[in-house]
C-alpha cells in the first residue's frame, strides 16, 4: 500500500533475531520475565508512521509488554489488531484493563462478536476477517500418505490444530472412530494438555497418527475429511484452509463459525454424523465447489487487504 515495513519482534535470546525482524526488543516475547526496555522501545518505534500491534495487546500472555507498547504509542496513529480478548478466556476473565484505548488509535477485530463485545466496553473496531491464499499449492497427496503409511482405500482424517482443551480433540477421535478412519493430529500438545491428550489417544478407538506433513498444503492433500470440533475459536482457519483445497470439513457449533457459515460455507456438523457420512458415501463434488468459491471471494489476502486499505484510508494513514 506504499509503506515501507519495519518488524519490531521480542522473546529470542540475545543474538538471534526473527527471521525478518529489523529490530528485536527483549521482554517483548511472550514468556520474557522482565518488562521491555522503554527507552529501547522508544528507540525500536521511532520514525514510524504508523505501528501496528499484532494481538500483544490484546491476550495477557506478557501484560508489562502490552502496557509498555500502549503507553510508547499513546497520541500516535496505530492499529491494534486483536485475536484473543481477557474476557474469552476463562483463566484471563479477571484481566480487565486490556485491551487498552486511545483517540489517536483504530481497532481491528477478526470476527464481528469481539467487535460487538468491545463496543460493549467502550472500545469502537472495525471487523477484518482473516485474509487466505485463493489458489494455495495443491499438495503432494500420494507422497504424503505414503510417508504416513496410509493406502489408498483408508478414510484419513485431519485434526490440523494444536492439542488444547477447547480443540475437543476427545470428539474428534470419537468423530474418526464412528467414521471407521485414521485420526491424524497435527499439533503438540500445549498448556498442560499433555497428560489428557495421552490418555485420549490411549483409549482410542481407531488408529491415530502424529506425524508432521511436509507443507500445510500437503495436509489437505492427503486427507479425505478434515475435523474440527472446537468449543471456541476466535476464527478457525483450517475448514477455511479446507474448503480452498476442495476437501469436506465438520465443524463444531462455536460462535464465530456461525459468522463465516452466513458468508456461505457449508461445513457438516459435529453433533450429528449422518450427513457427513451420507456425503462420505456419495460424494456430492458441488459442495466443494461451493465452497472454495465463497472462501476466495469472501477470504481471499485480496479482499482482507481491501478492507485495511479502507480503514487506513479513513484514517488518513496511507502514503
Amino acid at each position: 500500500m506504499g509503506f515501507e515495513v519495519d518488524w519490531v519482534a521480542g522473546g529470542f535470546e540475545q543474538g538471534w533475531h526473527a527471521e525478518g525482524a529489523t529490530t528485536v526488543v527483549r521482554g517483548l516475547g511472550i514468556d520474557d520475565d522482565d518488562p521491555p526496555d522503554r527507552h529501547e522501545l522508544a528507540a525500536a518505534l521511532a520514525g514510524a508512521d504508523l505501528v501496528v500491534v499484532e494481538n500483544l495487546c490484546t491476550i495477557p500472555l506478557n501484560p508489562a509488554a502490552a502496557h509498555a507498547v500502549a503507553d510508547a504509542l499513546r497520541g500516535r496513529p496505530a492499529v491494534f489488531h486483536h485475536h484473543d480478548p481477557p474476557w474469552q478466556r476463562e483463566r484471563f476473565a479477571h484481566v480487565t484493563d486490556l485491551p487498552p484505548d486511545d483517540p489517536s488509535w483504530r481497532h481491528v477485530t477478526i470476527n464481528d462478536l469481539t467487535r460487538r463485545q468491545m463496543a460493549d466496553r467502550g472500545i469502537a473496531a472495525t471487523t477484518i476477517l482473516n485474509g487466505f491464499d485463493p489458489d494455495p499449492p495443491p499438495g503432494d497427496r500420494p507422497g504424503t500418505r505414503a510417508g504416513l503409511g496410509i493406502d489408498d482405500d483408508t478414510l484419513l482424517v485431519a485434526h490440523p490444530v494444536r492439542a488444547i482443551p477447547r480443540k475437543d480433540v476427545g470428539r474428534a477421535i470419537q468423530i474418526t472412530a464412528e467414521l471407521g478412519g485414521t485420526y491424524w493430529l497435527l499439533g503438540p500438545a500445549e498448556d498442560g494438555y499433555g497428560p489428557e491428550l495421552d490418555r485420549l489417544l490411549a483409549d482410542a478407538r481407531c488408529p491415530v497418527l502424529r506425524e508432521p506433513a511436509p507443507t500445510r498444503s500437503d495436509i489437505y492433500a492427503a486427507a479425505d475429511l478434515v475435523v474440527f470440533p472446537s468449543t471456541w475459536e476466535g476464527f478457525g482457519n483450517p475448514p477455511v484452509e479446507a474448503a480452498l483445497a476442495r476437501k469436506p470439513a465438520v465443524v463444531g457449533h462455536y460462535p464465530v463459525a456461525d459468522e463465516l457459515r452466513a458468508l456461505g460455507l457449508e461445513w457438516f456438523p459435529a453433533d450429528d454424523l449422518a450427513p457427513v457420512r451420507e456425503w462420505l458415501a456419495d460424494p456430492d463434488p458441488a459442495l466443494l465447489d461451493r465452497n472454495r468459491v465463497v472462501a476466495a471471494r469472501e477470504l481471499s489476502l485480496a479482499r482482507m487487504a481491501e478492507r485495511l486499505r479502507t480503514l487506513l484510508h479513513g484514517a488518513g494513514w496511507l502514503p
